[in-house]
């Protein structure tokens, strides 16, 4: 797993801490403080340590080499040829990220990727890129393919304009995003929390939100930037066009390691090959707020794991000065020690909106983390400690919230960087503290990410995680397997028109330092309707609609340290005590609605779970009949089905739609015999079958196995959920491309209720849903 350092480091380390003496062993667990854990670590960490660190991260090489660079260049051009264009402005890219400064390979990869943008009709990028070629020393006896490319952009960007001066907004939109792909989010990106809630505090709860006047379902109620972000590499995101196919880039290569924007054209780092940006905007604020001190540690930190990175950089982006500041109430503590609440501040003063602060005071359960995870967060965190002490005096960012003199001195007459050696001890305990914070704190920022063909008249898509992020205002959420509210990610950059954007900064950060705001913005909405009084709960992933009871529960407590005692879940607990037949009898867990899943091959009963051999197999529900099917044959068979209906999705992605049919309708056939409509991996079949009807142009077809895919669907996630509402609105498109105006309209108010009730009036799909009916409704 991808969030915690890579297994050779976790091995090193097991191998350490079993080496211990007892006694350190017996010191170390009776350690409270964070403080004393990470200066007792220190003493324990070696050269050895950094060394083997170094080792590892030898394979993750994020240096500049222009021997890669020409290699991706030469993979553009293979794909150019094909005209595979998006393809080939990404390997363009891969290529400039890996050339050195003013060399002639940047020069040619960026005329390169000029070329692949002028031919996704990017002409103001591809100008762009035309301008950095000649910069880095384009060759001179080339020079006129460029002025070339130059006069036609010149052309095209002056018809846009005549353009947008006739019919504004629709040539613009048009031009900017001709190849589809996504862009800044519009919505809001101010955080906050809606008036009718208020933030509480009890002992057994923490921090949390309770409704203090009804609000509606489909309600706003807040918006809360990540205080800082982490990609995650790896994600196999774009796949090449139909003459190309196996063509992979993830998340890394396609999006901004600062906001995620999605881009064809990202501004290298000029330092490493691996980070990269939307604009030279975000990659000024990154190197500004962390990258300076990561760049030269790129390669460790890839093997250190995502959480070690975002708290590394949530510290960078913090700064000595705020970290001082925010370890006051920690000191003050000492002080007048506060036997109910140790390490804890003031809870009627514990929420400090989206500033340093709201991180810092995040619980970080130390002395509930195993001693092997505290050890293991613990040498990390003190190795990663000892290579930035190593690579000198901090950078001039940490003192960028500090007030200062054109003389580079402080207020308080200290000259920036002295004394840093002494307090980079800071550094590490802060680095260690949010290690173990995000361990229960982090964030999933998710995206719905196109599985189709680019040229697919349906969307097919699936949600995939691309970041994990600390937002200090949705931590305040706490968990329940059953939410009342919905989270929906967005990324972007937008320039804040309210002003700077001060939530790094406790004292003041001047408006030039930050031009543009993070524009990674989750937005929180009420699913259903929540009373006065009640507690606004999230789900930290654990879904009754997706996990049985136990399973849930088990993974919460290793996770959160905390027994599930939500809804969901007590409700579940009520039906066991209640016995077999009361739980059969009562449909509301996903555990029990599973037994409903099942048809009797007899009678085509229901099957449950038999009582005569210790659950172990299943018997119809149908008295008469009492047929009795082995879990052995009934796991047999639908895992036969699984794997079925995985070829077929597998022959769709290679185009082999009339053989994906063919397997489909054998499937469909064998599984109505053990299957009820209701049955997850049914709906799954009639999904795959619709995209393969659809593939053909068939729509009715495809219309009536998307319909029968809904049954599915709505008996697992409900009525109201957003699972249920995106199907309907693939099911609208379907109707619309095959020319149904009455069921496509029939079916609009559905999609648009639900859709409005989890993601807002002003989602994409809704845009989309709009023009479709307009042209219905002519």
């Amino acid at each position: 797993m991808m969030d915690l350092p890579c297994m050779q480091w976790q091995d090193h380390v097991a191998q350490k801490w079993t080496g211990l003496d007892p006694e350190l062993k017996e010191h170390f667990i009776s350690l409270t403080e964070i403080d004393d854990v990470f200066k007792y670590t220190l003493t324990l960490t070696t050269q050895d340590d950094l060394d083997f660190m170094q080792s590892i991260s030898a394979g993750n090489p994020v240096h500049k080499e222009t021997g890669q660079a020409a290699k991706w260049r030469e993979k553009g051009n293979s794909s150019f040829k094909t005209r595979d264009y998006t393809a080939a402005a990404l390997h363009y890219s891969q290529g400039i990220c890996f050339a050195p400064q003013s060399s002639e390979q940047l020069s040619l990869c960026y005329a390169n990727r000029s070329a692949a943008l002028y031919h996704l009709q990017h002409y103001q990028e591809s100008l762009e890129d035309i301008d950095k070629a000649v910069e880095n020393g384009y060759p001179s006896h080339l020079s006129h393919k460029l002025e070339e490319r130059r006069i036609q952009c010149l052309k095209h960007l002056s018809v846009v304009d005549k353009a947008k001066e006739e019919h504004p907004g629709v040539a613009a939109e048009n031009h900017k995003n001709p190849d589809g792909l996504k862009k800044a989010s519009t919505g809001l990106l101010k955080s906050g929390i809606i008036p009718q809630t208020a933030v509480h505090f009890s002992a057994e709860k923490g921090r949390h939100l309770v409704a203090v006047e009804r609000i509606a379902a489909g309600e706003e109620l807040l918006n809360d930037r990540p205080y800082s972000c982490v990609l995650i590499p790896g994600m196999e995101e774009v796949k090449g066009t139909d003459m190309q196919r196996g063509v992979l880039f993830g998340t890394e290569h396609r999006r901004c390691h600062r906001c995620l924007t999605e881009t064809s054209c990202p501004v290298p780092c000029e330092g490493c090959s691996y980070s990269r940006y939307c604009s030279t905007s975000c990659q000024r604020n990154a190197w500004d707020e962390h990258h300076r001190w990561e760049c030269p540690l790129g390669a460790e930190l890839m093997v250190m794991g995502v959480m070690s990175q975002l708290a590394l950089r949530v510290t960078l982006k913090a700064g000595l000065k705020n970290i001082q500041i925010a370890r006051e109430p920690i000191r003050d503590q000492h002080e007048k020690p506060k036997p109910s609440c140790v390490n804890q501040p003031d809870p009627s003063i514990s929420h400090y909106g989206d500033s340093y602060l709201s991180v810092f005071h995040l619980l970080h359960h130390l002395n509930r983390h195993s001693p092997g995870v505290r050890f293991l967060c613990a040498v990390t965190a003190a190795t990663l400690h000892q290579k930035l002490r190593k690579a000198g005096p901090p950078p001039a960012s940490w003192h960028l919230s500090r007030p200062s003199g054109a003389n580079g001195k402080s207020q308080d007459g200290e000259k920036e960087g002295d004394d840093w050696s002494s307090k980079l001890w800071l550094l590490g305990s802060a680095v260690l503290r949010h290690i173990l914070q995000l361990r229960c704190n982090a964030q999933a920022v998710c995206t719905m990410q196109d599985t189709g063909s680019a040229n697919s008249l349906v969307q097919s898509s699936r949600e995939i995680r691309i970041a994990t992020a600390i937002f200090p205002t949705l931590s305040l959420l706490n968990h329940s397997c059953c939410p009342n509210t919905s989270l929906v990610c967005s990324t972007g950059t937008s320039t804040d028109p309210s002003g700077p954007d001060l939530s790094a900064d406790l004292s003041g950060r001047g408006a030039e330092y930050r031009s543009t705001s993070n524009g990674i913005t989750a937005t929180v909405r009420a699913s259903k309707v929540i009373s006065a009084g009640q507690e606004i709960l999230h789900c930290y992933g654990p879904h009754s609609s997706r996990m049985g009871t136990k399973e849930r529960q088990l993974l919460l407590q290793e996770q959160y340290y905390f027994l599930c005692q939500c809804e969901a879940c007590t409700l579940q607990q009520g039906k066991e005590e209640e016995g077999t037949e009361g739980r059969q009898q009562r449909s509301g867990d996903g555990e029990s609605l599973q037994q409903f899943r099942l048809l009797c091959g007899k009678c085509k009963g229901s099957l449950k779970k038999s009582t005569d051999d210790k659950g172990k197999g299943f018997m119809c529900s149908q008295s008469p009949c009492g047929h009795h099917v082995s879990s052995s044959e009934v796991s047999r068979r639908l895992q036969e089905i699984q794997v079925d209906q995985e070829r077929a999705v597998d022959l769709m992605e290679r185009d082999r739609p009339d053989e994906a049919l063919k397997l489909l309708k054998k499937t469909l056939s064998q599984s109505g015999l053990i299957l009820a409509e209701t049955h997850p991996l049914q709906g799954q079949l009639e999904d795959a079958a619709a995209r393969a009807y659809a593939t053909t142009g068939d729509w009715n077809k495809a219309a009536s196995h998307l319909e029968r895919s809904t049954v599915a669907i709505s008996s697992q996630y409900g009525e109201d959920s957003i699972e249920l509402g995106r199907q309907l609105f693939k099911l609208a498109q379907l109707h619309f491309n095959g020319g149904a105006r009455g069921p496509a309209l029939s079916v609009f108010p559905k999609v648009r209720r639900l859709l409005c009730l989890h993601c807002g009036p002003h989602c994409n799909e809704l845009q989309e849903l709009e023009a479709m009916e307009g042209c219905l409704r002519g």
